[in-house]
């Protein structure tokens, strides 16, 4: 059984709830600007706790808190991810996934109430996050299935200078018509998974992320900047 770091209370991670959440290892892209390294490589961060100590946390929780987010790290790898899902539902709490996208299997039949996928970039340049030919094909089927689900859901998008551009924008703004929410957020350098790539780029301006989201707003997409 996985073990898991534990936000107690969250205001922000799920949409209109009070929450916590959950963080799992291990992942299977190497995005150089993510912001949770601990969880993607190296040794168990200090504090992991077991399922044991998180259900009991989590019946104890039960007159303050609403909603439960699992986010990582990639939950998708879990095998267990579906009965955890379960079993935290069955407690009362409504249940927001935070997934890569890579496994289009699990996108169709997880039982989530929320689902938040993160597009990364165009598919095509899934290769620059340590993806392939198979990864952009995933991410697609993902994004189909579960604008089609019509599940509560959004798409998050990082908006990584070297990673994403205008063109991209344009590329997925076609690729996600359909979408209930597009969310864009700026890069974080202060602590990433490759510490020259975080010494290297600029972040880019807010000027320019407004200019994404025009672009989603012009296919009718839904969408907001994290923060404004």
């Amino acid at each position: 059984m996985p073990r898991f770091a534990l936000e107690k209370t969250s205001l922000i991670d799920y949409p209109g709830l009070v929450a916590c959440v959950l963080f799992v290892r291990g992942c299977n892209l190497r995005c150089p600007y993510c912001h949770n390294p601990e969880l993607v490589e190296g040794p168990e961060p200090e504090g992991m706790e077991s399922w044991e100590a998180i259900l009991q946390f989590l019946e104890k929780r039960r007159p303050v808190l609403q909603g439960v987010c699992i986010t990582g790290g990639e939950p998708s790898l879990l095998p267990e991810l579906p009965s955890l899902v379960r079993e935290i539902q069955s407690l009362g709490y409504r249940v927001k996934v935070d997934t890569n996208g890579t496994k289009p299997d699990l996108v169709e039949t997880l039982p989530a109430d929320y689902i938040a996928m993160d597009f990364k970039t165009s598919p095509d340049k899934y290769y620059l996050l340590g993806g392939n030919k198979e990864t952009s094909l995933s991410v697609q089927q993902s994004a189909r299935i579960l604008i089609d689900r019509g599940i509560p859901h959004e798409f998050r998008i990082t908006v990584a200078p070297e990673i994403f551009d205008l063109s991209d924008a344009r590329n997925l703004s076609n690729l996600l018509r359909g979408a209930k929410l597009v969310v864009l957020t700026g890069v974080r350098l202060t602590q990433v998974l490759d510490p020259a790539y975080g010494n290297r780029v600029i972040p880019y301006p807010v000027a320019f992320l407004q200019e994404i989201r025009g672009e989603f707003l012009s296919q009718g997409i839904p969408c907001r900047i994290r923060g404004e």
